[in-house]
């Protein structure tokens, strides 16, 4: 089930500077609620990030920064919660021949206390992919 679908904002640190601040577009679904019955998740949470042209931080350079502070906003426990980074698929070249796939890829942090610390980068396989991929689309 969406619980939430909109473009989420970060405050930085640095005070009146708010260094490292951004936007993305952040998408959380919760498993646990209007699923399968009798089926149990170990991260029923999950946390869809990606960039917005007009941020200006990207989402992995923040990853842990926007972790803490989407686990703090929800109230969420950060290991009930799966993150992941969502790249959409782009061309480039002269004539836009050359195409990049799209991408989702988990973030694992070390989490000390609340704040969410060394993130470590992994694709996000089968059957996991299908299950993310859908939810993704189908709230475009």
């Amino acid at each position: 089930m969406l619980i939430h679908n909109d473009i989420f904002s970060w405050k930085g640190w640095g005070g009146k500077l708010r260094l490292a601040s951004g936007k993305c577009r952040l998408k959380i679904f919760d498993l646990s609620k209007g699923g399968e019955k009798g089926l149990t998740h170990i991260r029923p949470l999950i946390v869809i990030v990606s960039d917005v042209s007009y941020s200006g931080m990207s989402v992995r350079s923040c990853s842990s920064h926007i972790a803490t502070m989407i686990a703090q906003e929800f109230g969420f426990d950060h290991n009930r919660m799966l993150f992941i980074e969502y790249y959409p698929p782009t061309t480039y070249g002269g004539k836009k021949e050359t195409l990049i796939p799209e991408r989702y890829e988990a973030v694992d942090f070390t989490w000390h206390k609340d704040k969410a610390l060394e993130p470590k980068y992994r694709h996000v396989t089968s059957p996991m992919l299908e299950t993310v991929t859908e939810l993704n689309e189908r709230f475009q």
